[in-house]
Formats: C-alpha cells, sequence, structure tokens
C-alpha cells in the first residue's frame, strides 16, 4: 500500500516549482521584494499587520470601556481628500454645535497670556526708546546692553504668540511645533536682562558706577545724564565733567554720583524683579505649548495618505506575485493557479473603477517572468491614459 501511495502520488511529493514570478523566486522578505524591483513601488508593500494595533478600527481602551456605543465601533471622520471640503468638520461634534477642546483652550489661555505681557514689555521698551517717560534719557544712556536685550525679547514674545494664534485658528500643528520651539527661545531671551539686571545692581554697583562714567560713557553721555538729573560733573565740576549750559566751573549744581547711583539702583530693581514675576507665566507657556500642541483636533494631521504609501498598479503586481510564490510553496500550483484566476476575474470587476493619477508623470513599468498571468494584466492598467484634469 505504501507502494502504491509513493507511485500515486510522486508529483504531489516533489517541491513544487512556482512559475509565476521567476524573478523574485526565493524572497521571502516583502521589504526585499520591494526594493529590488523598483524604486517607484509603494512602501505598502512592507505592510505587516501584525504590527499595528487593533485600535485603528475598534478605537478604545481603559478610557472609553464604560461608555455606551450606538454602532459598531470605527474610526474618527475626517481626514483624506474629504477634509479639505467647506462643510467638513475638523472638530468633533457636538449635540447642537462644534466644541473645541480642552487642549486648545488651555493654548488659547496660555497664548494669550503670553501676547498680553509680551505687548506690555514691549510698549514699555518703545516708551523709553522714544524718551516718552521722565528720565528715559539716562535709561537710553546708561543701560542700553539691557534695553536692547529686553526689546528683543518682547519682540520676540509678540513674534511667537502671532504664530500660535495661526496654529490655533487654522488646527496647522506644523505652526504649533514652531510655536513651542520658540517659547523656549523666548524665555532665554526674557531671563537674560534679568539676570544681567540683578548681577549688575547685586555686586558692586558703585564700583561698576565709577568706570561706566570714566571709561564707557564719554563726553556726549555724561552731558546727556547731566542734564537728565541736573547735576555737574562726576563728583563736583572740576571733576570728569562735561561743560554745557548747566554745568561749567561756577555751577552749583552737585556732583552727579550720588543721584546716577540712586536711580541706578532703583531702576535696576524694578527691572529685574518686573521679569522674573514673568518666569512662571512663561514657563506655563511653555508646557502648555508641549503638553497640548498635538491634540488640538480628534485626529493627527490632514488624515491623508503619504505619497509613499499609496498603492499603485506596479505595488499591486509585486503583492500578487510574492502571493503566488508563497501559495505555490505551501499548496501547489494547481492551488494556486485556482486562486490567483479567481482574484483576476475580481480585478477584471475593478478595471472599470477611475483611478486618481497622484503624480503627473508616468509610472515605470515592473519587469515580470513571462509565465505569470499578471503582468500583462497590469500592464494594460498602466498604459491607460489619464483622466483629464477638469
Amino acid at each position: 500500500m505504501l507502494a502504491d501511495i509513493n507511485t500515486s502520488s510522486t508529483d504531489y511529493l516533489n517541491p513544487p516549482t512556482a512559475p509565476f514570478a521567476s524573478g523574485i523566486r526565493g524572497s521571502k522578505d516583502n521589504l526585499s521584494v520591494g526594493s529590488s524591483a523598483t524604486s517607484n513601488l509603494s512602501l505598502s508593500v512592507n505592510y505587516l499587520p501584525q504590527k499595528f494595533s487593533s485600535s485603528i478600527i475598534s478605537p478604545g481602551g481603559a478610557r472609553f470601556r464604560g461608555a455606551k456605543k450606538d454602532g459598531p465601533s470605527l474610526p474618527k471622520r475626517g481626514g483624506g481628500l474629504n477634509a479639505f471640503k467647506s462643510n467638513e468638520a475638523r472638530m468633533p461634534q457636538g449635540r447642537n454645535r462644534l466644541r473645541w477642546n480642552k487642549f486648545k483652550w488651555t493654548l488659547l489661555v496660555t497664548n494669550t497670556l503670553l501676547m498680553l505681557y509680551s505687548l506690555a514689555g514691549l510698549v514699555t521698551c518703545l516708551l523709553i526708546w522714544f524718551d516718552v517717560w521722565e528720565h528715559a534719557d539716562v535709561i537710553r544712556t546708561g543701560n542700553q546692553p539691557e534695553l536692547v536685550l529686553s526689546t528683543f525679547a518682547a519682540c520676540l514674545g509678540v513674534f511667537t504668540s502671532v504664530i500660535g494664534w495661526a496654529g490655533i485658528l487654522l488646527n496647522n500643528r506644523g505652526f504649533l511645533a514652531w510655536y513651542t520651539f520658540l517659547t523656549w527661545i523666548a524665555f532665554a531671551f526674557l531671563v537674560t536682562p534679568g539676570y544681567i539686571t540683578y548681577k549688575k545692581r547685586t555686586f558692586n554697583l558703585e564700583g561698576k558706577i565709577n568706570a561706566q562714567w570714566s571709561r564707557d560713557l564719554g563726553s556726549e553721555g555724561r552731558m546727556r545724564i547731566q542734564n537728565q538729573l541736573r547735576c555737574c560733573g562726576y563728583f563736583s565740576p572740576f571733576i570728569e565733567a562735561t561743560v554745557s549750559q548747566t554745568c561749567y566751573a561756577r555751577s552749583l549744581l552737585p556732583g552727579c554720583k550720588l543721584p546716577y547711583l540712586q536711580f541706578e539702583r532703583k531702576i535696576l530693581k524694578y527691572w529685574y524683579s518686573a521679569i522674573f514675576l514673568l518666569v512662571p507665566p512663561q514657563l506655563l507657556v511653555m508646557l502648555a505649548g508641549l503638553l497640548c500642541s498635538n491634540h488640538i483636533t480628534y485626529r493627527f494631521g490632514k488624515g491623508m495618505m503619504p505619497e509613499a504609501y499609496r498603492l499603485n498598479l506596479n505595488t499591486m503586481a509585486v503583492i500578487m506575485e510574492n502571493y503566488a510564490n508563497e501559495l505555490a510553496d505551501q499548496y501547489g500550483q494547481d492551488i494556486a493557479a485556482e486562486v490567483l484566476k479567481r482574484s483576476r476575474s475580481n480585478l477584471q470587476q475593478m478595471q472599470g473603477l477611475p483611478t486618481v493619477p497622484y503624480a503627473g508623470h508616468a509610472t515605470p513599468q515592473v519587469e515580470h517572468s513571462p509565465m505569470s498571468p499578471f503582468p500583462a494584466k497590469y500592464d494594460a492598467l498602466n498604459t491607460r491614459a489619464p483622466p483629464t484634469p477638469l
């Protein structure tokens, strides 16, 4: 009986040879198939279902375990080309109207806070530059580096808030990514003038004032401070004084050291105190940007398939030939031919469906084995003229 089985099933015991894809025979890896055929193949040829979570088609988890479900669990609405329609919902649908989520409200509040104190700082710096306030010229003369840094920090804060408004109102995560990054840069420029003014006032302010008056101010700077503080010379009109209409040899005005030192102590304390008070709100803005920028809508990005992963006819040909190899290896040529025959009939039904060209250039052909039943069908589909644009 064993002899009869061996003689009658010789064809079944011999290893099958698959004539379907000789160019890729023996390849068990979809990645090698996709890379060896052509560079135009879609990356979806490397799709491995076991690597993807079931939440793609059944979203849920601990947060939704007790929720009531009216129907089957399906992916959330939106995405694809429908996302660009005029009346397409980009926010979760409430009972009566579309509602913002809590992440978007958090970004709105923190960005409004950033805009308010940045505008306040910018207006204050501009008033000093335009010499609107009393003794503003003393600040422009003796504290110019700190004033320049503070003005730049305020401008950067306003610019960052504008980027944040664009990202919030347009639901654009690209803008919000730059917004989050710029908040860190704005924080660095915010604390820099605060550190400089604190260090200048705390450590030997009198010695720094002495060196500034004798080395850095020059005759013009001394005259501007003398006119603002109504003083003459540093200790007296005879010591490092700049001659003007109010400062001369017989002037009765006092020296500028004491009033200038008192003015610097007061203004520097106000300066770094105001800046350090803004550090907690700035940290709050940065934290909100990090936690909420990627959650302004219920879906990530535009919902469109990346072009590198879009299926095309060449990719389908490679996938089907790889499938034919596996069928021939496991079940033999007869069963593989029957399965591929059914697939060929289904493909003929799909032939009449309209196609959307993702690129303006023609798709190059993939070389196949002359014995494969699929290349002719895919080549015929590839030769179809693309639809004319409207």
